[in-house]
């Protein structure tokens, strides 16, 4: 299974590096995005074999990279380090590595972040629950019902997953020293 973050290297016609990478707006506000959330769903949609038919890249084309040590940005290439200071993983995980030791240590911060964290997974776990039910009624009546359950309530379940970090994260006083 690919790991957060996943990319695919490749070079561009001038033989500079190209890096190929999903998303939440390329996920969740495009098309093609939409089509990938249906065929892979959950932790695969940020996996290379997405990121390769997002991006409509041949067999072989481009080398797959990985990174999990957000401890510092020299472990990433500028595009994903602009990337990520962006926001633009909002909702695809939650990195402790890239919050500052005083935000990890401030008992206001941390007991903040508890609680929308706590917050977050109610709102999930309502979410969840209703899509559930609303599963088990398409499911007895017709999957056409399923589906169009499944699209209102994925939307709920995606942005109470880890909203609240990225949130925290926005301010850049809660980011470590080298994510600054």
């Amino acid at each position: 299974m690919c790991e957060f973050l996943s990319a695919v290297k490749d070079k561009d016609k001038f033989g500079n590096d190209k890096w190929y990478y999903l998303t939440t707006h390329l996920i969740h506000d495009t098309p093609r995005g939409k089509l990938l959330q249906e065929k892979y769903g959950g932790a695969d949609l940020i996996g290379h074999a997405a990121i390769r038919e997002y991006f409509h890249l041949r067999e072989g084309q481009g080398e797959n990279w990985e990174c999990t040590d957000f401890s510092n940005p020299d472990n990433f290439p500028s595009i994903l380090v602009e990337a990520i200071k962006q926001g633009e993983f909002r909702d695809m995980g939650a990195l402790l590595d890239l919050l500052s030791e005083t935000a990890l240590l401030s008992e206001t911060a941390l007991a903040d972040y508890a609680k929308a964290k706590e917050k977050a997974w109610a709102d999930y776990a309502k979410a969840r629950e209703k899509a559930w039910a609303d599963y088990a009624k398409a499911r007895e009546t017709h999957w056409a019902d399923y589906a169009k359950a499944r699209e209102t309530h994925w939307a709920d379940y995606a942005k109470a997953r880890e909203t609240t970090f990225w949130d925290f994260f926005a301010n850049t006083e809660n980011r470590a020293i080298a994510w600054q």
